[in-house]
């Protein structure tokens, strides 16, 4: 079975356009082992809080970060299990170089 059968291509593609943003992936870095409000990742990353919002919400409606609410405050996660993973093995890839 092709890989074009089981899911739609164009989403796979814009599914690992967001691993290709050096800006991105340094957001995604952050939420790995801790969920972070907006001005923790903007202070850790070093970017303005408007700045990293906006990368947020590509990150969001693409589903690899989730929110909840803390008080006041809005918290970023990584979705799930499998965006960690997709990051560790690209990292474990590069490393065999």
């Amino acid at each position: 079975m092709n890989m074009h059968t089981l899911v739609n291509v164009n989403d796979l593609s814009e599914f690992f356009k967001v691993f290709s943003d050096e800006t991105r992936l340094r957001i995604l870095d952050t939420l790995i082992d801790k969920e972070k409000c907006v001005s923790e990742i903007a202070e850790e990353v070093g970017m303005s809080s408007s700045c990293v919002s906006h990368q947020l919400k590509n990150l969001r409606s693409l589903n690899l970060v989730k929110t909840t609410k803390n008080g006041q405050n809005v918290m970023y996660s990584i979705s799930d299990e499998h965006i960690k993973i997709i990051l560790e093995y690209g990292i474990e890839h590069i490393k065999e170089k």
